[in-house]
């Protein structure tokens, strides 16, 4: 493990309810699972060993972490008389990282932290705090990094309110605001000094917390996430959108593409999905002409060389890498689309009139004849 390490959060879902942790055994029981994960779970995209599915990093040291703790890895909430569940997400991490450092870890240069989703987001919260305690532990040589795929979910109004009943309807700060009270989550020391007492749940929307980070950090987020759209009642599910909704969803992208400004190392496509990096597709997506392998393998080398000799970024190798186009699948790089009735594909065209947008009024919303904004959403510009 010289050279560098991966170890990859797993998630479920941005909250992660589906499954709970019932008793304390289940610590263990993770920390144990993670080393036969690739046993059960082939590695792809970012996790692939072929260098033709990940052409910089396929041949690194790679842990990977299963999500059974429900918490987006913040809890540090034991089974008592009670609580009925368990959960100890941060305690998890803390566990497979001593457990690593006698296998290895304790020669490595770099440890990456990647993670999707839930797991996106669970690097935020811990980037910091296993660099700190890789430093307690005397290990102060080992450079700790973050990859945080599709956990950058913002705090915005729902495009309708709804009752909050589960993940799906809470609106995304009243989900966050039960679960850590429920998970007695652990948030960085840093971002948590930055608000009041109780309101330590602002930690977990990354436009938030980034600045307080000490680690460096990569994000990676569609600028139209499912799952972000999901929380904030918008569906687009085959039927015809409303124009309401459909300005909902442009201001969506812009509210997104103005908290990434000032993320030294980003790469926001502006597309329709969710989770990137662990896709055997992610090396066919681009903004502005550089794929996501080539913009991480850009920062790697960055910080290598600002680490070596104090400079700026490489040239000719950008890092900061945000989709300014204005509609979902605006990117002729996005992933395909497939009509949920049919299973054909469809190009952007074709998506938006299946979603029923009127294209004329599009056109006239950006000051364009309805020609030219055909042929420059066929072209991607």
């Amino acid at each position: 493990m010289s050279a560098a390490l991966f170890a990859f959060f797993s998630c479920c879902s941005l909250l992660g309810t589906q499954t709970s942790v019932t008793h304390t055994d289940r610590l263990t029981e993770c920390t144990e699972i993670y080393l036969l994960g690739f046993v059960f779970w082939g590695g792809t995209g970012i996790l692939s060993s072929q260098p033709e599915e990940n052409p910089h990093w396929w041949n690194a040291n790679m842990v990977f972490i299963p999500y059974c703790s429900s918490d987006v890895w913040s809890g540090a909430s034991s089974k008592s008389e009670k609580n009925e569940y368990a959960f100890m997400g941060a305690l998890i991490i803390q566990e497979v990282i001593k457990e690593l450092v006698g296998k290895g870890l304790s020669t490595a240069k770099v440890l990456l932290l990647a993670g999707s989703s839930a797991g996106g987001t669970g690097v935020l919260l811990n980037v910091d705090r296993v660099a700190e305690q890789l430093e307690e532990m005397g290990y102060q040589g080992i450079q700790v990094r973050g990859l945080a795929d599709s956990g950058w979910f913002l705090d915005n109004k729902q495009y309708r309110r709804t009752d909050c009943i589960d993940t799906i309807t809470c609106a995304p700060t009243e989900a966050i605001r039960r679960g850590i009270r429920y998970w007695n989550g652990v948030v960085p020391e840093r971002c948590k000094l930055q608000f009041k007492e109780g309101e330590e749940w602002n930690c977990f929307f990354g436009y938030k917390i980034y600045p307080t980070l000490r680690c460096p950090v990569f994000v990676v987020q569609w600028l139209f996430d499912e799952a972000q759209l999901t929380v904030d009642n918008v569906h687009l599910t085959g039927q015809p959108v409303q124009e309401g909704q459909w300005l909902y969803i442009q201001n969506l992208g812009r509210e997104l593409r103005n908290t990434l400004k000032d993320v030294t190392a980003s790469f926001a496509p502006a597309c329709l999905s969710h989770e990137i990096i662990t896709r055997n597709h992610w090396t066919d997506i681009q903004v502005k002409g550089t794929s996501l392998p080539r913009a991480l393998h850009c920062w790697d080398r960055s910080l290598h060389e600002s680490n070596k000799n104090g400079k700026a970024p490489l040239k000719g190798c950008p890092i900061h890498l945000i989709d300014s186009c204005p509609w979902p699948h605006c990117n002729p790089s996005c992933p395909t689309i497939r009509d949920q009735f049919t299973g054909q594909e469809m190009n952007v065209i074709q998506f938006l009139m299946h979603m029923g947008f009127d294209v004329q009024k599009m056109a006239q919303q950006q000051g364009l004849e309805p020609s030219k904004l055909l042929g420059m959403l066929s072209s991607g510009n």
